[in-house]
């Protein structure tokens, strides 16, 4: 055989074929994509709610059923897309990067327009407006997170490469959250109150930064694992779905991640209302943001050496236990003011903080594990059928945090609320995360099988296994 067919029969299979080693630049891009992702996630996370209710005059219980139908929608929409991409063919850049090219523009125009308020309109189109743009917004947020989550898999196919890609999109989100939480609350706010032109100013900047991540991250990131068409996802959905459903440890992390975004979210949305209306300080917001980011800033140095000695599972249920344990003292210790709850608080993120950033190193071990089950690589179904779950946690959070803020008795047309919806508020804000962090711990220590020993063993297993298909 001469050289050029050697060459030909290489790219036939799945190499790393770049000229480029794995480096800074990867990880680097990487961080810019979850950087642009959140500054729109998180500011819708953390302050569309309070938009629709104060600004829109939309009720809490309404919105917190339109969220629930938008986010269940959005979660088929990620395995819809998911699956299209999958069948699509790697091209000159890659297989997933061109799409967050193509999409990321349409994407921040919809952000922004959730934003708009035309003045003088009906409650009733104020409502119709609200869901058809927030809808809209979601639906093109699949299209460019899908890609972007899948191109882990395809930048490195070294585990602990993988765990630092999950470390540094961590960091990319905290940054995003860090300037939206710190000076999202000084623009949006007027007076302790929300301000339309304010949020229209913030959707503006917040959208400007976000498009140029989205660049920084085509330009930097580089794919080196590619699939022939015979190898790759041109086979039938039965198997697919066969597949995943023998997955044990995506089901559980799946689970175990979809109770956690319910638990992030329900977090995110209650303590607008915690601070503003319970504390009367919506300025304190700034301190929750930045001291939520130097926690994952602390936390991150430690995560390569922990997990390398302990592992993913190990590092994550611990720090899931300790959150547990600071927000059930929060809850028996109502009386604190701001400042000294943030400082109880800090610690609780300092332990949800490990779960985060090595969350997305989970995903790319499930990845490998559908394809040592499958011999299928179906890097954007699988990662689509992950971003389903969150999604789906998304949508049950937010219709819950809508659904439980109106429960406990908040009205917007209230300058003061009463004592029993500020009780009901601050029980909202302490202990159901100290539940739902007790029941991930439980889920990742005794369900989720891929411990540090299992998750070696499987690096080496499916090397072995696809040398044996070469």
């Amino acid at each position: 055989m001469n050289q050029n067919a050697v060459l030909q029969a290489a790219e036939a299979n799945m190499e790393v074929t770049t000229t480029r080693p794995f480096g800074i630049r990867d990880k680097l891009g990487y961080l810019f994509g979850d950087f642009g992702n959140d500054f729109f996630f998180i500011l819708v996370s953390s302050f569309l709610m309070v938009y629709y209710t104060d600004i829109f005059h939309i009720s809490a219980a309404t919105v917190g059923f339109m969220f629930l139908i938008a986010r269940l929608w959005d979660a088929v929409a990620d395995v819809l897309w998911g699956r299209f991409i999958d069948t699509r063919k790697s091209g000159h850049h890659g297989k997933f990067k061109p799409w967050i090219f193509r999409m990321s523009f349409p994407l921040i125009v919809s952000g922004v327009l959730m934003f708009v308020k035309i003045p003088g309109m009906s409650n009733g189109f104020y409502l119709a407006y609200a869901f058809v743009t927030y809808l809209i917004w979601g639906t093109l947020y699949s299209t460019v997170n899908i890609p972007y989550g899948s191109m882990a898999s395809v930048i490195t196919s070294d585990p602990v490469e993988r765990t630092t890609l999950s470390t540094f999109r961590t960091m990319g989100g905290m940054l995003a959250g860090l300037i939206i939480n710190v000076v999202g609350p000084l623009i949006l706010f007027v007076n302790n109150k929300a301000d339309s032109g304010r949020f229209l100013l913030g959707a503006l900047i917040f959208g400007i930064l976000a498009i140029t991540c989205y660049m920084a991250c085509y330009k930097l990131s580089t794919e080196r694992i590619t699939l022939s068409e015979t190898e790759g996802t041109r086979a039938g959905l039965g198997k697919t779905l066969k597949g995943l459903l023998k997955n044990r440890p995506l089901i559980w992390i799946l689970i175990a991640s979809l109770t956690f975004m319910v638990c992030f979210m329900l977090i995110g949305a209650v303590n607008v209302y915690l601070f503003k209306d319970y504390f009367g300080n919506t300025k304190a917001l700034s301190m929750v943001g930045l001291i939520q980011t130097l926690t994952v800033f602390i936390a991150m140095p430690m995560v390569k050496p922990l997990v390398a000695k302990f592992g993913k599972k190990e590092l994550a249920s611990a720090g899931l236990l300790l959150a547990t344990i600071v927000y059930a003292l929060l809850y028996f210790l109502p009386h604190l003011t701001a400042t000294p709850f943030i400082a109880v608080l800090s610690v609780a993120m300092f332990g949800y903080a490990f779960f985060n950033l090595v969350v997305w190193a989970f995903v790319t071990d499930v990845i490998d594990y559908h394809e040592y089950l499958t011999g299928l690589r179906e890097d954007g179904t699988v990662y689509s059928i992950y971003s389903f779950a969150r999604k789906v946690g998304q949508a049950i959070a937010g219709g819950i945090g809508g659904f439980a803020i109106a429960a406990v008795g908040y009205d917007a047309s209230h300058k003061v609320q009463t004592q029993g919806a500020l009780d009901g508020i601050h029980t909202l804000a302490t202990l159901v995360p100290t539940v739902v962090f007790l029941i991930i711990f439980f889920i990742l220590v005794f369900l989720y099988p891929l411990n540090k020993q299992r998750t070696n063993q499987l690096a080496i297993d499916l090397d072995e296994k696809r040398k044996s298909q070469n």
